[in-house]
């Protein structure tokens, strides 16, 4: 790898998340560090409705040291457009996407980066998740089973945020809406032959307004959208090779 080049593009969009965007900022920071990973960060305020942007914006001045950049979106483009719009801002080789709600603890996102380099994508699952409610349990490991019946893989998690070469992003990024997303882009670079490597994380679950919740009827009609995509390209790569 290029000495000057950047390991690693960390993505942190936000909705209202001015109660965790400091700390977000505080794990992802030390927990690159500890990876030994040269990085970036870039903050995306998702036209938030609290004061997110301001907090990020004063963490950002309070220290100088770390590579942040700090973006706000004219309109609210969700998580998907978001998450592709930041491939293209970003210079690292390798790019990840860390939720504002400070989620993943700082060993997690260290046990993630430290793989960086090993397989083109880096798929975390959760064995457990403290504080996720039997019903939301429920509806994802049936929506894993769905992707996995449909798609013809096998793998324990589409929704762990998997890191990815940034250029597999910008070049394949999904067309889904919501939290579909990640499922397209995964079975897209699986079909492409691209190489993964699952590992085991630990997350903490924060319930979330309607809106920034992704218990909601848009993200319903995205995994819905995702669902026939999968199916369309698992008929097509069997029709015509492709």
């Amino acid at each position: 790898m290029n000495s000057n080049e950047i390991d690693l593009t960390i993505l942190i969009p936000c909705f209202n998340e001015e109660k965790y965007i400091e700390h977000t900022l505080d794990t992802v920071v030390a927990a690159a560090e500890e990876a030994q990973r040269s990085y970036e960060i870039i903050v995306v305020d998702d036209q938030s409705t609290d004061n997110t942007y301001s907090v990020a914006d004063k963490w950002v001045v309070c220290h100088p040291a770390a590579n942040v950049k700090l973006r706000k979106n004219p309109t609210n483009r969700g998580l998907s457009r978001t998450f592709v719009d930041g491939a293209f801002l970003g210079a690292g080789k390798y790019y990840r996407l860390v939720c504002g709600d400070n989620a993943e603890p700082r060993e997690t996102l260290v046990k993630i980066f430290r793989k960086t380099g090993e397989a083109d994508m880096i798929i975390p699952y959760h064995p457990v998740v403290p504080g996720k409610t039997f019903f939301r349990l429920f509806l994802s490991k049936t929506y894993t089973r769905l992707v996995n019946l449909i798609s013809g893989y096998h793998l324990n998690y589409y929704h762990g945020l998997a890191l990815h070469l940034r250029y597999n992003v910008m070049r394949s990024g999904p067309y889904s809406f919501g939290f579909g997303f990640q499922a397209e882009l995964i079975t897209r670079l699986l079909d492409e032959g691209a190489t993964y490597l699952e590992i085991p994380v630990e997350v903490i679950h924060h319930e979330k307004d309607a809106r920034a919740s992704a218990l909601n009827w848009r993200n319903f009609l995205s995994v819905t959208h995702t669902l026939m995509e999968l199916f369309v390209r698992r008929i097509r790569r069997h029709a015509f090779g492709g």
